[in-house]
């Protein structure tokens, strides 16, 4: 999770890996999703699991159903 400084709402990054068409060489691309976050539960750093439901607002079409521990800093 990237951003939980509105209320209600967190902005969740999501990265994937790819493959270049033509050199096939791997690298990584991300979004941002803006969640619903109910209890304002969700911290900045923590790994969270969300799903597509009905648009709450303008940007908002997904919802936080499992926020799991941080991620261990190194």
């Amino acid at each position: 999770m990237v951003s939980d400084k509105m209320d209600k709402t967190v902005v969740v990054k999501v990265e994937t890996l790819k493959t270049h068409p033509k050199y096939r060489r791997k690298y990584k691309s991300h979004k941002n999703y803006k969640a619903h976050d109910e209890m304002n539960n969700c911290k900045t750093g923590e790994e969270v699991a969300i799903e597509e439901t009905r648009p709450l607002s303008k940007g908002k079409r997904w919802r936080v159903i499992v926020s799991q521990n941080p991620k261990p800093k190194v």
